[in-house]
């Protein structure tokens, strides 16, 4: 995958790619539904919602569990004539003209099925991380509950809906993605989605609530063994932030542990 400081923006049309994905199960083939929605760059300087929208269904090749159909109401006989995901993904993921880099809200999901050989080896921008640093005084971060926090300007609620499928989604989280970078530059998103997430706030126990500030250095300390990733990664970036360590920039390569 192309490292942050290897990608700019390129000037006006430049494309950002975004990707929503439903799936049918948790096999690696096994996704139901692709949309995408392009943001793309103006010629004034300003990251728009533009340019190419759309989605596509996908064969999973076998048949999908009742869990994922009850979120997503895709049933199998929609897909049974569909291309399969090998078929449908490249010529999604790298369309004619190119992309800078893909986004999706939480990536890691999207990137487990749009593997480095059928992006192209793409950068990949993930607005919920992304999101917890820009808009940190929101008291929620997943896709739907930031576009009813946040009202993006232009957002057409039609188009927007149903929430679950592919096309819907990718055009909200679009709308998310766009003011992203129109308030932090491109590279920054870059590195942000390559770390783990930096959470606001303690997300559960007797801290649940507090601004990571607010704990004591033993409290931070029993969070740099959580096992959750960005739990960990939050205490230690607090701990650091006491102890005066800079903040890593934008042009430096992620680091695997920060303690």
């Amino acid at each position: 995958m192309k490292s942050p400081a290897d990608i700019s923006d390129s000037g006006p049309g430049a494309r950002i790619r975004v990707i929503d994905l439903e799936t049918g199960g948790n096999g690696p083939n096994d996704v139901c539904e692709i949309g995408w929605q392009d943001v793309v760059l103006g010629p004034d300087g300003r990251w728009q919602v533009d340019g190419d929208r759309g989605g596509v269904l996908v064969n999973p090749g076998r048949p999908m569990s009742p869990d994922t159909m009850a979120i997503h109401h895709i049933i199998d006989a929609d897909v049974v004539d569909a291309p399969y995901w090998r078929d449908v993904a490249s010529s999604v993921l790298q369309p004619d003209g190119g992309v800078i880099a893909l986004a999706a809200h939480r990536a890691a999901f999207e990137q487990r099925y749009c593997t480095p050989r059928l992006s192209g080896g793409a950068a990949w921008i993930c607005t919920w991380k992304c999101a917890l640093r820009v808009w940190p005084q929101l008291s929620g971060f997943s896709n739907q509950k930031l576009r009813y926090q946040r009202m993006p300007e232009g957002l057409v609620r039609e188009i927007g809906l149903p929430a679950h499928r592919a096309t819907p989604d990718a055009y909200v989280t679009a709308h998310h993605l766009r003011d992203l970078l129109n308030e932090a530059p491109l590279q920054q998103l870059l590195v942000w989605s390559q770390q783990p997430g930096l959470l606001p706030r303690v997300r559960s126990g007797p801290d649940r609530g507090k601004s990571w500030d607010r704990l004591g250095e033993a409290a931070l300390r029993e969070f740099c063994v959580d096992r959750d990733v960005d739990v960990r990664f939050t205490a230690e970036t607090e701990l650091q932030r006491r102890a005066g360590v800079p903040a890593q920039s934008a042009q430096e390569p992620t680091q695997g542990t920060l303690l």
